[in-house]
């Protein structure tokens, strides 16, 4: 199968031109690499399975519209893999918020194989089939409400064009599912390029089990998914430099958006620069650098402004895993190694100067820049303003926004400078509301609306889900039957906890 360019193969969404059932290779990527690297089990399928949620433009985007309106694609999707694939969970070890957790893997998901598509070989993954070897005392399942925001999610990132594992079913089901209280189970079925972490490189850095699995896999991912990177003198260096510069600007992204991931642990870092594990994610309403979308995380390590920071530290776990593919004195390997992340620091601050200039409609570049960007976000930091209302409303110039903000005179102080700036540049309002309104997004999965959509559901009716879901599949377009999606957010909203718990 050719290479494939992750972030790029999930964003090219062009209609499919076939409609059959996936066409599973022997085996996949990891399981061509050894027994060291996971372990083939079968899923362990929900008892009365039945459709919660499908994302018909991914569907059509793989070739699978008409097998996914299937029995056969309920029951591959609710467990039910049978013969003819080789499901596989995956081994890898890492650091959980700051500290070495040891091994880790696949707990509650299980590889069903990889397909040939029109986007290139895509893998398909079950999250909720059951106990794997690394469920670690847990039991495998995922409950419906944790299933329906990360389908949610999965497919708004998607729309929002930040790189993203998908989301391509939800099928839930009336078996009972312990957490805080008994819930119900659900199966999330999750579509990338591939899965791999940070964490698998970590993993075969602590393990003597297998002493070349490291390596194996370095010259394999780098063939498979980095062949620009083949016959560098320094393939370990080389392919963490590449990671660096995919993680700088997936972070930028996040930022832009106002995205929280709220568990940004190593073995939930993507070495394709994608966004994986919907856990304890929230997008911001109020803007507040520090907010904590996890109520898990009671030291606020993964707060919203520290979220760049975390994934630097993250890439030095990832450069302490690579360190045992490299052949010579450690120190000098560790030296070229952390010569390799430096550019992550530029790269990042490039792409989020870039992004926000975007969201405020400058085509060029001007030294003052940074400072008006950073006086706005202060300003909204010290008002609270709503992230995503105040860029939107800004496309219609500086007024607009106004009454988002409490503190009027500092906004008209700062307006008055945006107004000058965007004359200096001569362009036309219209044309530049056009391309702000197509990176400000008018609709976000808040978490007030995602609550409603899993308390209805939890009534057996998906209606909400499917509605919320059209919408965030066009999240920059008006929808002005939706504009309720849009507005501020209820003051109960503030109430809503989201934890590790799913």
């Amino acid at each position: 199968m050719r290479p494939v360019n992750a972030p790029e193969a999930l964003a090219d969404l062009a209609p499919a031109t076939a409609t059959q059932s996936p066409q599973w290779g022997p085996e996949s990527f990891l399981q061509g690499l050894g027994p060291a690297f996971g372990t083939d089990l079968a899923a362990q399928p929900v008892a009365a399975p039945h459709w919660v949620a499908r994302s018909e433009g991914l569907a059509q985007a793989l070739g699978w519209s008409d097998w996914l309106h299937t029995d056969a694609a309920l029951a591959l999707l609710s467990g039910q893999t049978g013969a003819g694939l080789r499901p596989h969970a995956s081994v890898y070890s890492g650091h959980q918020f700051g500290a070495w957790a040891g091994q880790l893997g696949d707990g509650r998901a299980l590889l069903l194989g990889e397909a040939a598509t029109p986007l290139g070989p895509m893998e398909v993954q079950l999250k909720g089939s059951g106990m794997t070897p690394y469920s670690r005392m847990g039991d495998g399942r995922a409950v419906l409400r944790s299933s329906i925001r990360e389908f949610l999610a999965s497919e708004a990132m998607a729309a929002l064009g930040i790189p993203t594992t998908r989301a391509l079913a939800v099928v839930g089901s009336s078996q009972p599912v312990r957490r805080e209280t008994v819930e119900t189970a659900a199966v999330v079925t999750r579509v990338a390029p591939s899965f791999l972490r940070f964490g698998h490189f970590e993993h075969f850095a602590h393990t003597a089990a297998d002493p070349a699995a490291g390596k194996r896999l370095l010259e394999a991912v780098i063939e498979r998914y980095f062949p620009d990177l083949q016959g560098s003198a320094e393939p370990a260096a080389a392919l963490l430099g590449e990671v660096a510069l995919r993680t700088a600007r997936l972070m930028a992204q996040w930022q832009a958006v106002g995205f929280c991931h709220g568990v940004m642990n190593t073995d939930n870092m993507s070495l394709l620069g994608l966004t994986i594990d919907y856990g304890p994610f929230g997008f911001l309403d109020a803007f507040d650098p520090g907010h904590i979308c996890n109520h898990s995380d009671h030291r606020g390590r993964y707060a919203h402004a520290r979220q760049p920071g975390v994934a630097f530290w993250n890439l030095h776990a990832l450069a302490q895993g690579l360190l045992a593919t490299v052949d010579g004195p450690p120190e000098a390997a560790g030296e070229r190694l952390l010569a390799a992340l430096e550019p992550y620091k530029a790269e990042y601050a490039r792409a989020m100067l870039q992004a926000w200039r975007d969201k405020l409609g400058l085509r060029t570049e001007a030294p003052d820049d940074q400072a008006l960007i950073d006086d706005l976000l202060r300003s909204m930091a010290g008002d609270r303003a709503d992230f995503t209302i105040a860029f939107r409303r800004l496309s219609a110039g500086a007024a607009a926004a106004r009454d988002v903000f409490v503190d009027r005179a500092a906004f008209d102080a700062w307006a008055l400078r945006y107004d000058a700036r965007l004359a200096r540049e001569s362009s036309d309002g219209a044309e530049r509301a056009a391309r702000m309104n197509r990176v400000n997004p008018k609709f976000i999965l808040r978490n007030h609306l995602a609550q409603a959509a899993i308390e209805r559901a939890g009534q057996g009716d998906f209606t909400e889900v499917h509605r919320l879901h059209a919408v965030l599949e066009q999240p920059f377009d008006e929808h002005p039957e939706h504009s309720a999606y849009a507005d501020h957010p209820p003051a109960w909203a503030e109430q809503i906890e989201v934890s590790c718990s799913s």
